[in-house]
């Protein structure tokens, strides 16, 4: 996909960071939109399905915890990458906003070019998706990429998108063991600070939905799926 092709939409309060960041993504060639509130970025959202959404946290109105929340039940919008750009970095904030839907997380003050280099960045995970096998069978598990459906005996499971992708990456490549630097960096983000229990709280998850036995921690350096 093209820089002119990629809708990117801009959500904060601050008038400031509206003109400063949409100037500098639009320099670099991304169809730039805009809102002030969560329930004008809603709205935005559904009409103009951005590939990349850059939300603030507080707002008036709807604040962005929210606002995630909203957008992602828009079937459209199931690939649309989520991240947040605030001043709150406290951890509680960053798990709720994980929680909520979000892909990655920014913390305010950012010199514009380094913002720029966050994006591009993010939307290499549009090509990531592209490439990948859309669909994956291992046993009775199904991995369709496609519609972002799990299928586990014949019996339809669904997932939060980051507990999604977290199968979808540890079943990738079955006894494999994966890093838990490799995780955060493929399904967070390498520049996303979290806690180590942001894994396994998202493991356990599977664990209680996908079944026990299909996931190994391997002590000291992450988990693997076993087939």
């Amino acid at each position: 996909m093209k820089k002119k092709d990629i809708k990117i939409l801009l959500v904060d309060d601050e008038p400031d960071i509206l003109e400063i960041v949409g100037y500098n993504l639009s320099a670099e060639g991304y169809q730039v939109s805009t809102a002030e509130n969560g329930v004008e970025a809603v709205k935005k959202a559904k009409k103009e399905k951005p590939q990349l959404i850059i939300l603030d946290v507080m707002m008036p109105e709807m604040d962005g915890i929210e606002a995630c929340e909203q957008i992602r039940k828009i079937p459209d919008l199931k690939d649309t990458i989520i991240t947040f750009l605030t001043a709150r970095g406290e951890d509680y904030s960053q798990v709720a906003g994980f929680d909520a839907g979000a892909d990655d997380y920014i913390t305010k003050p950012i010199k514009p070019k380094v913002l720029v280099s966050k994006v591009k960045a993010l939307l290499r995970r549009l090509k990531d998706e592209e490439a990948a096998e859309s669909k994956v069978k291992i046993g009775h598990l199904v991995i369709d990429r496609d519609e972002y459906k799990i299928t586990l005996k014949d019996k339809e499971i669904v997932l939060p998108r980051k507990e999604f992708e977290l199968l979808s990456l540890l079943a990738s490549k079955p006894g494999k063991v994966f890093k838990r630097e490799e995780i955060l960096d493929k399904v967070w983000g390498n520049e996303v600070v979290v806690g180590g229990r942001t894994i396994d709280v998202h493991i356990r998850k599977l664990r209680e939905k996908i079944g026990d036995k299909s996931f190994k921690t391997v002590k000291g350096v992450g988990y693997k799926f076993v087939d």
